[in-house]
């Protein structure tokens, strides 16, 4: 049995360390564990510096592994503002 690891605050459910022990994992199943980590984590957390911090620990031992590909994807992604949709404006604006 593993002996289990401490936890990671920027991976706070081991999601991304276990996505690297999968072999033969895909770039869509890790697509879904990048979502379902995004959405665990703490209100407030840098999500850029979680993602580097992550590439660091896991993607210089594992290269050429899908989520180390969709991770730096996503840290080299614009940094873009929400767009607030819908109300009264949003329908006019749209008319």
């Amino acid at each position: 049995m593993r002996e289990k690891e401490p936890a990671n605050p920027d991976d706070p459910k081991g999601l991304i360390r276990e996505s690297y022990r999968i072999d033969g994992i895909t770039a869509s199943e890790c697509r879904s564990i990048l979502t379902e980590w995004a959405l665990s984590l703490p209100l407030g957390k840098n999500e850029r510096a979680a993602i580097a911090a992550l590439l660091q620990r896991h993607g210089a031992l594992s290269p050429a592994h899908p989520m180390t590909a969709l991770l730096q994807e996503a840290l080299d992604a614009p940094v873009t503002q929400p767009v607030r949709r819908g109300g009264r404006a949003g329908r006019l604006r749209d008319s």
